[in-house]
């Protein structure tokens, strides 16, 4: 790597890491104002909330890598134009297609921290973000574990092996225990809905009395259950795409398929993540006609507000493009990699007019 070609790398890393500390700076601040709105519910205190923004930061941090590659290129390379640096690299006999290149160095560089935070770092943070965040507010005990969900209530420990959207759980197991730790009672339940104030809906239970001699067993087909059980102690364990890698959700959405479950959303969420960091060469890609094609009188705070504004655009179409596959039942991988297609198409023909 020469000077020059390093020289740009170097400049353009320096302005994407300003541009995304300031974004995530920016980001966790409406994020601690809008965490503070639970403050004192359970002991979710100041301490916690500052553990959940620490541990939250990781996702925010890997979603912000392409839209800080975009404004760092901007403000950085934009800086060059207007100083005429490059000016003289194309009059040294320096193609636009050699600058694209360089700045293109700078973005694997990117992509390959962004993959690295979005793969190993953010999905366990988040995972424990939300553990913190649901505990403290619930003051339960949880502990979530390949047979499911276990939770602690008094003298009871309650297992849940399945859980449904909409506050419906299957597969129950209720074991009560008395003050020295014998087993008293062992409960299953086929299904429980929630009804809202604490109170559960049981359907097909059975019950079994352990200590009474003989053991005894009875069977009810409905039964009502009161417990500071709720739905939102049990979210910290359902599934969101967001939370999880690629190679979690490309086993979950096996798993879906191996149970004619539907995938479409999880598809979509495996798609946007495999292509997330490849966002980054697109911004890169368009910050060079807003850099070379633009007057050189426009200054960089003009420069960065197009770029604000493009990336706000983008994000905008993006997301709308993956909730109208989801609602139509286009393919995932299709809607995943459209907008972001689209708009590369459209950088390389500005960098040709440009040229």
């Amino acid at each position: 790597m020469n000077v020059l070609a390093f020289y740009i790398v170097k400049e353009v890393l320096k302005g994407s890491s300003i541009a995304l500390m300031l974004l995530l700076t920016l980001f966790n601040l409406f994020t601690f104002s809008d965490e503070l709105k639970d403050l004192g519910k359970g002991s979710y205190g100041l301490k916690e909330i500052l553990q959940y923004l620490a541990l939250t930061s990781p996702r925010v941090f890997y979603e912000l890598i392409p839209s800080s590659a975009l404004l760092g290129s901007l403000f950085v390379v934009g800086a060059m134009a207007n100083n005429r640096e490059i000016v003289a690299m194309r009059a040294a006999g320096l193609s636009i297609f050699w600058i694209i290149r360089s700045v293109m160095v700078a973005g694997i560089i990117l992509v390959f921290t962004a993959v690295l935070v979005g793969e190993f770092i953010a999905p366990e943070a988040e995972r424990a973000a939300q553990l913190i965040k649901t505990k403290s507010k619930n003051n339960e005990i949880v502990m979530s574990s390949k047979y499911g969900l276990w939770l602690r209530e008094k003298n009871k420990f309650i297992n849940v092996r399945k859980m449904h959207e909409k506050g419906v759980l299957s597969e129950i197991y209720a074991y009560e225990v008395n003050e020295k730790g014998n087993l008293v009672s062992m409960n299953y339940i086929e299904q429980a809905t929630f009804l809202g104030n604490g109170l559960w809906s049981m359907d097909n239970i059975n019950q079994m009395k352990v200590l009474s001699q003989p053991i005894r067993i009875n069977k009810k087909d409905q039964m009502n259950w009161e417990t500071s059980i709720n739905p939102d102690l049990l979210n910290v364990v359902v599934i969101k795409p967001e939370n999880m890698s690629l190679y979690d959700l490309y086993m979950y959405i096996s798993f879906l398929k191996d149970n004619n479950q539907k995938t479409e959303s999880f598809e979509l969420a495996f798609w946007s993540r495999l292509i997330n960091p490849f966002i980054t060469f697109v911004m890169l890609m368009v910050s060079i006609p807003f850099v070379i094609g633009i007057k050189r009188g426009i200054g960089t705070g003009g420069r960065v507000m197009i770029g604000i504004v493009f990336g706000m655009t983008f994000n905008i179409f993006d997301k709308i493009a993956g909730h109208v596959g989801l609602v139509y039942g286009y393919n995932p991988m299709v809607m995943a990699i459209l907008p972001s297609a689209i708009v590369f198409c459209f950088a390389v023909y500005a960098v040709s007019r440009v040229r």
